[in-house]
């Protein structure tokens, strides 16, 4: 299957040196011969910077002096070298999109067709040895034609649906620069033709025992065995750009952007800086900008992986992909398409994709000078054999000639496919690739690589080695009212809050069976809280400035302050007169971060967190 990297986009301008960005989307790349030629070629052309090509995820960096060589002299070099260049901004159209897609599903499923009539061409050929059924009308002892020509039919099919690594193969080695598909292409090709000179044997001589001096399903096996390998390589690459693309995806695709006092629905390609957008309450926020009008509750969790809202008023900061909780906001664009902070997260994640490790870069030394010895390798045992038998060194049973294509053909089969240049970029894309998905960013290869070699781990709160949502934990009582009272009255509030915390108070209070009160006169006040009537009183829940706001003066600051310190968050009940109650939530410690910080102490790894978190952990 035919791989295409993408190797870079764009300019990214740099004052001191000039050095400009390229990207480009690069067709008939195949293994890891392929990339580093490529490199190799661009490092000692004059004027280019760094030439960084990747092979597992398609993806890689050209850096140049444009007062040197231009970025059209840099795609004709690659021409030159037998490849097909195009600039990735030239591939952003949905149409460029669909027919990738469509040409990905279409290998795959030349893929599957050539591993199915690869394993049924071995049951021919093999079934006699190993004695398995075989139908009268290719059993070699009562048809052998019909043997024979199912197998070349069925190895022929294969080879044409494999014909990529013929073209590609032949050409690179006319080039004398041979890759992987050389060595499939010379191998499978020799076995092919040997096996057709066989089979006129057989035919001529009426030999039914030079049937097991065929080799068709040799050459057809290798073709299914690659593309196996590369169609199990695309899962995976395609498993890994799927994190990428998930934290894409958080981003809205439309925006509503104020024009001469109307608001305009417009593409988020659309949006320029110094737009005013137009944001609802529980819509996703589509660019990162200042918030000019409104103030709202802002659900920050995909950014911080803190599940509770945060406030935001004017001149607060927002981000893209966050939601929108209760307030209608007006916010000045400061970031467009490309720009915002959750694209700059995916453009770190394909960064650290895009960098080899230390490891990767010797799998590139070495694939370079790969290919030719093993063809060196395959023609010196060839002849090597060769003399030994013409010198009665060594005597052989066959035909000799048969036996030393046979030695050359093993040769080359044995060293199909390379797994030395895909096993370690395509562990490292992986790698990172679920670390993003599981919201851990990867700075680099190399950094993935020396992970055996740290003795201290870092580790974020929220989400982490907590539950990652909050819980109720206290319910303090300031007025002699019972506490399952203070709950059943905080939750019946809370009823239809989708709010993190107003949630927690209606599940802890369903958890315990509380029966509701029904609320009358209900109003929620964006970044303050709710206000109802229970039974004809009239009860506030919420945040200081709610009780403040509606006259509410004794606080008891000083006693909710200490659970502050703690780490917990404190929600306010109020009647008219007084604060009644308050309750304390927080994100409770997963059982499993119990037992995650033993293993990591028994491995003298020293696993460091919030305090908070840590002190909690200790007790246990």
């Amino acid at each position: 299957m035919e791989n295409n990297i993408n190797l870079g986009v764009g300019t990214n301008t740099n004052q001191e040196n000039e050095c400009q960005k390229l990207e480009l989307k690069i067709d008939g790349i195949s293994c890891q011969a392929c990339v580093a030629k490529i490199e190799r070629k661009l490092s000692k052309t004059n004027g280019v910077e760094k030439a960084l090509v990747n092979i597992s995820n398609n993806m890689a960096d050209i850096e140049y002096n444009e007062k040197e060589i231009k970025a059209s002299e840099i795609m004709k070099i690659i021409e030159k070298l037998g490849y097909t260049p195009k600039r990735r901004e030239d591939l952003k159209d949905k149409e460029e999109a669909i027919k990738a897609e469509k040409k990905l599903k279409s290998e795959l499923t030349k893929s599957k067709i050539v591993i199915v009539l690869s394993f049924i061409l071995m049951y021919i050929s093999m079934s006699h040895m190993l004695g398995l059924p075989l139908p009268s009308i290719l059993n070699p002892e009562i048809n052998i034609v019909n043997y024979v020509a199912a197998q070349f039919i069925l190895a022929i099919t294969v080879m044409i649906i494999g014909k990529r690594f013929y073209r590609v193969g032949f050409r690179q080695l006319f080039m004398l620069s041979p890759n992987m598909d050389s060595l499939v292409a010379v191998g499978t090709s020799s076995a092919f033709i040997y096996s057709l000179y066989i089979s006129y044997k057989i035919f001529a001589e009426n030999n039914i025992h030079l049937m097991h001096s065929l080799y068709y399903e040799s050459a057809a096996m290798i073709i299914a065995f690659v593309m196996l390998g590369k169609y199990l390589e695309t899962l995976s690459k395609g498993k890994a750009s799927a994190a990428i693309k998930k934290l894409v995806n958080f981003q809205s695709k439309k925006a509503n952007i104020i024009r001469n006092g109307e608001i305009v629905e417009i593409d988020i390609g659309e949006v320029s800086k110094g737009d005013t957008v137009f944001i609802k309450p529980g819509e996703k926020i589509p660019v990162d900008g200042v918030i000019v009008e409104g103030h709202s509750t802002i659900d920050e969790a995909m950014i911080t992986g803190e599940s509770i809202p945060v406030e935001k008023a004017e001149n607060d900061k927002v981000y893209s992909g966050s939601i929108n909780k209760d307030g209608a906001l007006k916010v000045v664009v400061n970031a467009t398409e490309g720009e915002t902070l959750i694209s700059k997260i995916a453009k770190l994640v394909e960064d650290a994709q895009m960098t080899k490790a230390p490891i990767a870069r010797l799998a590139d030394r070495v694939s370079l000078i790969f290919v030719p010895t093993v063809i060196f390798i395959a023609i010196f045992a060839a002849l090597l054999w060769w003399f030994l038998i013409k010198y009665n060194v060594v005597s052989v049973s066959q035909n000799p000639f048969e036996f030393v294509l046979t030695i050359f053909i093993s040769v080359l089969i044995i060293a199909c496919p390379c797994s030395l240049g895909l096993a370690t970029p395509t562990a490292i894309m992986v790698g990172t690739g679920k670390g993003a998905e599981l919201g851990i960013l990867i700075k680099s290869g190399e950094a993935l690589e020396k992970l055996n070699q740290i003795d201290t781990i870092v580790f974020d709160k929220t989400g982490t080695l907590t539950e990652g949502a909050p819980r109720v934990i206290d319910i303090v009582n300031l007025d002699n009212i019972d506490k399952n009272e203070i709950l059943k009255i905080s939750a019946s509030m809370e009823v239809s809050s989708e709010h993190p915390l107003g949630k927690a108070i209606y599940d802890e209070a369903k958890e315990k069976n509380i029966n509701l009160y029904d609320v009358k006169n209900f109003l929620s006040i964006s970044g303050r809280g709710v206000i109802g009537e229970i039974e004809g009183k009239k009860y506030l829940l919420g945040n200081k400035k709610l009780l403040i706001d509606n006259g509410i003066k004794d606080l008891h600051e000083e006693e909710i302050h200490k659970y502050e310190l703690q780490g917990k968050t404190t929600i306010l009940l109020a009647d008219e007169e007084k604060l009644i109650a308050f309750i304390t939530l927080a994100d409770v410690v997963r059982n499993e971060s119990i037992e995650l910080i033993k293993k990591l102490k028994k491995k003298i790894l020293r696993p460091i967190c919030s305090l908070v978190i840590m002190k909690e952990l200790q007790k246990l």
